[in-house]
């Protein structure tokens, strides 16, 4: 799986009724529900994961699962996107990788 088939796999979960409920059963104290973001992201947090696909080298792409935290903060930046989605985003894929080995 790319990381492209990876973040189209979420669009048809984009602002689900039934992933907002999870998401805010599951919300820590500041309201965020990292994990659930993975399940079902909001409009904006897919827009911005979008963006930093879309920025990314042909060899990030290719080696996603294996960014360095450093990396995945200047395509954060460079996509003006919240670090902390496209680094659950990253790290989800990465996830998905290794279960599909």
């Amino acid at each position: 799986m790319t990381i492209e088939e990876y973040l189209r796999s979420l669009e048809p979960f984009v602002d689900d009724a039934y992933g907002r409920q999870m998401r805010s059963q599951f919300q820590s104290m500041d309201g965020k529900s990292e994990l659930a973001m993975l399940q079902s992201p909001r409009k904006d947090e897919y827009e911005q994961l979008c963006r930093a696909v879309a920025i990314m080298t042909p060899a990030e792409k290719q080696n996603a699962a294996l960014l360095t935290d450093t990396q995945i903060e200047r395509i954060a930046e460079d996509a003006r996107a919240d670090k902390a989605v496209v680094a659950i985003f990253i790290n989800g894929y990465a996830i998905k990788k290794l279960k599909s080995k």
